[in-house]
C-alpha cells in the first residue's frame, strides 16, 4: 500500500501536469496557420528569467517548478531553488580560467549533480557535487585524444553512463555505479561498428539518454545515415537502427531524443546549420526504436532538445534556435508555439518545463 503522503504528492503532480498540458493545448489552439509568437506574449507560456550571464546553457537539468541546474559555454553552472527568481552561479573552480565548455548535466536533487565538460582529450571531463555545487570534484578526465565526450545520462542516482565519439570504429561507453564518484570504460564487444563520419552531437546534453532501470538509447548523425542505438542492459549490448531524419552531411542528423517509457520516444534533429533547410526533423517510436516513423507535420526547422511533458501520453515540447513547437499527437503533428531561440528542454514531475540556450537564456513554462 502506498503512503498517504506519497499519493497525495503524485495526485498534486498530476493535475499540476493535467494543467500545463491544458494550457500548452490552449496556446496551440490559439495560433492561427502560420502565426508565431515570441517570449513575453502570454499564449507561449514561457517565461524568461535573469540569469546575470551570456553563457550558452546546452545542459540542463530540472529536478522540480522550483529547482533547476543549467550548464554552458565559459565554464558555467547556475543552480535556481525557488523557480528561476535568482540563479546562483555555482561554477567550478577553475572551469572558466580552463574554458570549459559543459555541455550536458543531471541533478539528483538541489544539492547532488553530475556534469560533462565536452572536447577532444582532456577538454572532456566529469563533475560531481554533493553540496549544491559549492565544491565539486572531477571524477574523471579524459586521456586519449581520439575520445570525444558528448553526452550523459542517469538510470537512478547511482548508475550512469557517459558516450564518446567513436574510437577505433565503435562508440566508447563510460559507466559508473556509485553516482558518478567513479567510471570505468565498457567492453566494446557488444557496440556495433559506426559508419564513416558518423559520431554525436553535444547539443543539448539529449544525445544519450535513458528510461527505467537498464534502457538507453543514443542518436547519432553525419554519416550517410542517422541512427539510434538502442542498450537494454545498461550499455554492455546495442542494436543500431536508421532514423527517418535525413543526414549525409556532417552538420545533419538526430540531435535529441525523449522517451517517456521504454517504448514511446521522440526524435528530433535536421541541420544545425542556420538558414538550411531541415525536411523531416523528427520521428516516432512505439517499440522502443526498433523502428522509426516520420512525423506527418514536423518542426519547420531543426531542433537539438525534445521532452515529454509530465503526466501526458501525447504532449511533448521540441526547441531549437528558431523557436518552440509542441505536440499534443504522440509527436506525428507539430505546431510553432514560439519563436525564442533554446538548445534544450526539460521537464519535470510535478508539472513545469525548463529551456534554456544561447546568450543566458533560461526560460520556465508552468
Amino acid at each position: 500500500m502506498r503512503p498517504k503522503g506519497k499519493t497525495t504528492r503524485l495526485m498534486a503532480w498530476g493535475l499540476c501536469g493535467a494543467a500545463l498540458t491544458a494550457a500548452l493545448v490552449t496556446q496551440a489552439a490559439q495560433a492561427a496557420p502560420g502565426q508565431r509568437h515570441g517570449p513575453g506574449d502570454d499564449r507561449t507560456g514561457w517565461t524568461l528569467t535573469e540569469t546575470g550571464t551570456d553563457a550558452r546553457f546546452r545542459g540542463l537539468s530540472a529536478v522540480s517548478r522550483r529547482t533547476a541546474w543549467a550548464a554552458g559555454s565559459k565554464g558555467t553552472v547556475l543552480r535556481t531553488s525557488d523557480g528561476g527568481r535568482h540563479w546562483r552561479d555555482v561554477s567550478p573552480a577553475g572551469a572558466a580560467e580552463a574554458a570549459l565548455e559543459f555541455r550536458d548535466i543531471e541533478a539528483f536533487d538541489a544539492r547532488r549533480a553530475v556534469a560533462l565538460a565536452i572536447g577532444e582529450g582532456e577538454a572532456s571531463r566529469v563533475f560531481r557535487t554533493h553540496d549544491g555545487g559549492a565544491t565539486w570534484t572531477e571524477s574523471f578526465r579524459n586521456t586519449d585524444a581520439r575520445a570525444f565526450y558528448d553526452c550523459l545520462t542517469f538510470f537512478d542516482s547511482r548508475h550512469g553512463l557517459a558516450m564518446s565519439d567513436p574510437v577505433d570504429g565503435r562508440y566508447r561507453i563510460l559507466s559508473t555505479a556509485d553516482g558518478g564518484r567513479s567510471w570505468n570504460v565498457l567492453p566494446t564487444a557488444g557496440m556495433p561498428a559506426a559508419q564513416a563520419g558518423e559520431a554525436g552531437f553535444a547539443a543539448s546534453g539529449q544525445c544519450l539518454v535513458s528510461s527505467g532501470p537498464k534502457d538507453v538509447w543514443l542518436a547519432t548523425g553525419g554519416a550517410a545515415t542517422a541512427r539510434v542505438l538502442h542498450s537494454a542492459d545498461r550499455g554492455l549490448t546495442w542494436t543500431a537502427t536508421e532514423s527517418t531524419i535525413p543526414a549525409g552531411d556532417p552538420a545533419r542528423g538526430v540531435f535529441g531524443l525523449a522517451f517517456r517509457d521504454r517504448t514511446h520516444g521522440i526524435a528530433v534533429g535536421g541541420d544545425y546549420r542556420a538558414g538550411q533547410a531541415s525536411p523531416d526533423a523528427a520521428a516516432v517510436t512505439g517499440d522502443g526504436g526498433r523502428t522509426w516513423q516520420r512525423s506527418t507535420t514536423p518542426p519547420t526547422a531543426y531542433r537539438s532538445g525534445v521532452a515529454w511533458v509530465p503526466h501526458s501520453r501525447s504532449t511533448a515540447l521540441a526547441v531549437g534556435p528558431t523557436g518552440t513547437d509542441l505536440t499534443t499527437d504522440g509527436g506525428r503533428t507539430w505546431h510553432t508555439v514560439d519563436t525564442g531561440s533554446y538548445d534544450t528542454v526539460d521537464c519535470t514531475q510535478d508539472g513545469g518545463c525548463w529551456a534554456a540556450g544561447e546568450k543566458g537564456r533560461i526560460a520556465r513554462m508552468n
